[in-house]
């Protein structure tokens, strides 16, 4: 399970690149060279179904420091005590580590053999060729588009070349308070608007704040971008070359979230994490929450945390999600061996989605989100079922510091520091100024 920590990890992730001008110290991996290695990971053994080669041994890193990361070394032991010639060593950093300690390793020679990291990372990193294209080996594994969601599967690409071979999604779901629904007589979970609105008048009768607002990218920032989606919106226009966050429709999102501090449906000033940790203790009954707190609010005893698909408040389906995908780092060595045994590990993990899942993820495959292993995960259910509804980021590099901006804008406005109108505005503006430079800078 992806948890506080990871949450934590990522947002000084985005301060180091916000801190870096989102160069990511990568200045000797630049964007318009190409460094040795630079080139299609293809290597012999095409098929990758298996490995036949001589004794390996592969770095795997990754950032998952928390609970799915116990989950990933129990699979890499699983892996190790079922294929010898292949030892696969684990390697889990801090996001903003991981980030700094990467390019770093790549420019030396001494990269990883295979990595994961974020769909909204990718493109970056394929920019400062800190990560090589793998059409190849997809292809050889046999995925293809129809496998997966259009999301999950095209924002892998950059520049027309495969760079990302989808493992999970993870996604925004409703987490409501069951006990405090049960007192309030709200009898299910809302769907829309007019639902929502009346548990929350409800609630309200019985003393208690249900929706509290998170002024922080989690998770506010996520709330906020699945409301855009919903009322129509869209964070940038056809080409990224213009953040429109600021439409209409994000300024009526933005409103609304506003609205529930404004009329007392939210405390102001929520702190980070408050959101959810008052949701478990009977404070708050409702909160837009990630996946990767399943696993969480399962353990829990004495209290009872429902899940739900997030209501469509702007009339339209819209979810904030992302995706771990993996990668293949550019290494010095460039082993023939190490690339037929790294795509094998990929090719036995991404068959194991099902098993992954349990560390509180969606399948990528479609056919795993339906298949009876997954099945039996019902906490999961309703986050499989918004999957088509899930939006990411564009894959477009550096776009993680123009989207930061919005996160800013958010804060601002929730807080009560800006109007909705004016905090959009002022953050879209600041993130053109980015993706114009972006555009310069990447091509």
């Amino acid at each position: 399970m992806e948890s506080i920590e990871r949450a934590l990890s990522r947002r000084r992730f985005l301060g180091v690149a916000g801190a870096l001008g989102g160069s990511l110290a990568l200045a000797a991996c630049g964007g318009t060279s190409t460094p040795p290695g630079a080139t299609d990971a293809t290597g012999t053994a095409a098929a990758g179904l298996s490995y036949d080669g001589p004794n390996v041994t592969l770095q795997f890193w990754t950032g998952w420091t928390g609970a799915d990361g116990q989950f990933a070394k129990q699979m890499v032991t699983e892996f190790n005590k079922a294929n010898p010639k292949v030892q696969v060593q684990f390697a889990a950093y801090q996001w903003a580590d991981f980030f700094q300690k990467l390019p770093a390793a790549v420019t030396s020679g001494n990269g990883p053999d295979v990595a994961v990291m974020h769909i909204d990372d990718i493109a970056t990193q394929a920019a400062e060729q800190v990560i090589v294209p793998i059409d190849a080996i997809a292809t050889a594994l046999g995925f293809s588009a129809a496998q997966f969601a259009p999301a999950v599967w095209n924002d892998g690409v950059y520049q027309g070349k495969r760079y990302g071979i989808p493992i999970d999604v993870h996604n925004l779901g409703l987490f409501y308070n069951q006990d405090l629904f049960e007192k309030a007589g709200i009898s299910a979970p809302p769907t829309d608007l007019n639902t929502y609105m009346d548990a929350l008048d409800k609630l309200k009768g019985i003393g208690v704040q249900g929706s509290w607002v998170s002024p922080f990218q989690f998770t506010g920032g996520m709330m906020f971008q699945s409301l855009l989606w919903q009322y129509g919106g869209d964070l940038y226009n056809a080409d990224t070359s213009k953040a429109t966050w600021d439409s209409d429709a994000g300024i009526k999102a933005l409103t609304w979230m506003v609205d529930l501090v404004k009329q007392g449906y939210s405390p102001a000033n929520v702190a980070q994490d408050a959101d959810y940790v008052s949701l478990k203790n009977g404070k708050n009954a409702m909160n837009w929450q990630g996946i990767w707190q399943v696993n969480d609010v399962e353990s829990l005893a004495g209290v009872h945390i429902g899940l739900a698909p997030l209501p469509a408040i702007g009339g339209k389906p819209g979810v904030w999600g992302d995706s771990h995908q993996f990668v293949l780092p550019r290494n010095g060595s460039n082993s023939s061996d190490k690339q037929a045994a790294a795509r094998y590990f990929i090719h036995w993990f991404t068959g194991r989605e099902a098993e992954w899942a349990k560390s509180a993820k969606v399948p990528a495959l479609t056919s795993l989100q339906s298949s009876s292993a997954f099945q039996q995960l019902t906490s999961l259910k309703a986050f499989a079922q918004e999957v088509p509804a899930v939006h990411f980021p564009p894959a477009v590099a550096g776009i993680g510091d123009a989207t930061a901006k919005l996160y800013d804008a958010v804060q601002s406005a929730v807080l009560g520091h800006s109007d909705p109108a004016t905090a959009l505005h002022g953050a879209a503006s600041a993130a053109n100024g980015i993706l114009s430079d972006n555009m310069q800078k990447y091509g």
